[in-house]
């Protein structure tokens, strides 16, 4: 491909994300979302980093693995019992990565 085309795919597809983000946006300022939609768009962010983490903490070599040997999986329910008992983002951070942190030195 030349150096042109390459350009003008670059800003096509720009331009299609552009349009596709805008016109979502545009839309739904103008006319009133449902109530049942807008209760369903609350859980979009919950389980867009549910897809995120779940993978890296159950197949942490590739496969899946829910041994007690998969540091990972442990550190990570040990910072899910912090956040659902005290709801603080920066501690559970902390005891997570502190959790793997030891877990890892130790065995």
């Amino acid at each position: 491909m030349s150096a042109l085309s390459i350009w003008l795919l670059f800003i096509a597809i720009g331009l299609g994300t552009f349009l596709l983000r805008f016109m979502f946006m545009y839309l739904f300022g103008k006319i009133e979302m449902p109530d049942w939609l807008r209760r369903a768009l609350r859980f979009v962010p919950a389980a867009a980093l549910a897809a995120l983490v779940f993978p890296a903490l159950t197949h942490p070599t590739g496969h899946l693995d829910l041994s007690a040997q998969n540091f990972r999986l442990l550190a990570g329910l040990g910072g899910a019992i912090v956040a659902w008992k005290t709801r603080n983002v920066l501690l559970t951070i902390l005891v997570g990565m502190a959790l793997l942190w030891i877990l890892e030195a130790a065995f």
